[in-house]
């Protein structure tokens, strides 16, 4: 059985649109530049999670770098254990950067995200396997956490999820679950709290009155868990954060997907992912952008109805407060016609806009402020797993028991042109 579906530009309004290129890893694990009437501009034939075009003042001016995974792990669990060596491409797709074989055990095994620094060094997302004590299990389990890693390999900061599980929030019965899940599956290929985000903080409005939001300060997001937290990097303490439970909703499970009024306060967020501040000199600046997939997740498991949809929440982390949201209603349709219950990311920009990667569907799209979709894309590149080297990754996509074949984005990033050579 085949069937067809809309690929490449479904829907383009240049007059309403910001206008920029969209990097992104396709199912097939290559990562490609595009225009937005979905021309490749440029590809590198590695895999990225996420694959992201590298800031020029980052980098010493020199614009069209990349960073992504060079190669697998051998490991044959493959999720966040698959990746073996990450580093960084110029534009000729010659290797500038590379680490892994110096790391412990002899992989990096990064996953989920990265960033390059303001002082030179790397910020990885990576997973240690390990026993961790605060579950109170003795398996060596998938635990994840942050390292910082120096030009020349060294490893100048560590912070590990597992070292800090008292600060999350949980309840007794919800601490319980999260132990008997790690114990149930300690192989499990995505780990048994799935940190999926990280991303400093950098200047911000918040600082001048809150120490919590120093710009050092990191913010991560646990999907399995529902947490999003700030991570303060003089201590490794946890110095905020939003969930894992939140207030309920008056009435029918799922109102809260369908509530247009803002302001209001933060309702239950599930299998959220890359919650990050809007950066300075954007529409919304210091406030948090995420991703609320509404996938099931949670210890104990959140409740979702049977309407259920994705959105994209702005928050003020002052209040608490929801200031702005997506979901598919604010196009006039369904809820469930926007959905992802994994992966997937949202990017403000410049001109107000929000660039959204419905990730599960391998769609991504531009709306303005008022909900409307100005530009939509649907990635034609298809694999037979997530995002990695198909002959050493065993990584399928989750709930999926047999290779089928996806269209499945990870996160997009929309690049400016500066950013890349010009012709």
């Amino acid at each position: 059985m085949s069937y067809t579906r809309l690929r490449g530009v479904t829907h383009y309004e240049p007059d309403n649109t910001y206008e920029s290129l969209v990097a992104f890893t396709g199912a097939d694990s290559i990562s490609r530049l595009i225009s937005l009437d979905g021309t490749v501009v440029h590809e590198w034939p590695f895999a990225g999670v996420p694959a992201r075009v590298i800031d020029p003042a980052l980098n010493g001016g020199r614009v069209g770098d990349i960073g992504v995974q060079l190669s697998g792990s051998g490991d044959d669990r493959g999720g966040i254990y698959a990746n073996g060596t990450v580093g960084q491409l110029n534009w000729e797709g010659d290797v500038v950067w590379q680490w892994g074989e110096q790391a412990p055990g002899g992989a990096a095994r990064q996953n989920h995200d990265w960033e390059l620094l303001p002082n030179g060094n790397r910020l990885l997302l990576v997973t240690v396997p390990r026993v961790v004590e605060q579950l109170g299990i003795p398996d060596t389990v998938g635990d994840q956490g942050l390292l910082e890693v120096s030009p020349d390999g060294e490893i100048v900061w560590q912070w590990l999820a597992g070292d800090h599980l008292d600060e999350f929030g949980f309840s007794p019965e919800g601490r319980e679950a999260l132990s008997a899940t790690a114990a149930r599956d300690p192989e499990d290929p995505w780990g048994y709290l799935e940190m999926n985000s990280a991303k400093s903080l950098g200047p911000n409005r918040w600082f001048e009155t809150d120490p919590a939001f120093h710009p050092d300060n990191i913010l991560v997001s646990f999907r399995k868990a529902n947490i999003v937290a700030l991570i303060e990097k003089s201590s490794g303490a946890i110095v905020w954060r939003l969930g894992p439970y939140f207030d309920a909703t008056p009435g029918a499970q799922h109102q809260r997907i369908n509530t247009h009024k803002v302001p209001r306060p933060v309702d239950q967020i599930s299998g959220q992912h890359n919650p990050h501040l809007i950066a300075p000199g954007l529409p919304g600046a210091g406030n948090i952008l995420v991703f609320d997939n509404q996938g099931g997740a949670g210890y104990p498991p959140a409740p979702l109805g049977i309407y259920a949809g994705s959105r994209v929440l702005e928050i003020d982390p002052s209040t608490r407060q929801i200031v702005w949201q997506y979901t598919a209603e604010d196009s006039g349709l369904p809820s469930w016609t926007f959905f992802s219950s994994f992966v997937s990311n949202a990017q403000r920009l410049p001109n107000g806009n929000t660039l959204i990667t419905e990730g599960m569907q391998g769609r991504l799209f531009q709306v303005t402020p008022a909900g409307e979709v100005v530009w939509e894309y649907h990635s034609p590149y298809t694999g037979y797993g997530v995002a990695g080297e198909p002959e050493v990754s065993k990584v399928r996509v989750p709930g999926v028991d047999r290779l089928t074949s996806t269209t499945l984005v990870y996160r997009a990033q929309a690049v400016p042109f500066e950013w890349v050579p010009q012709p």
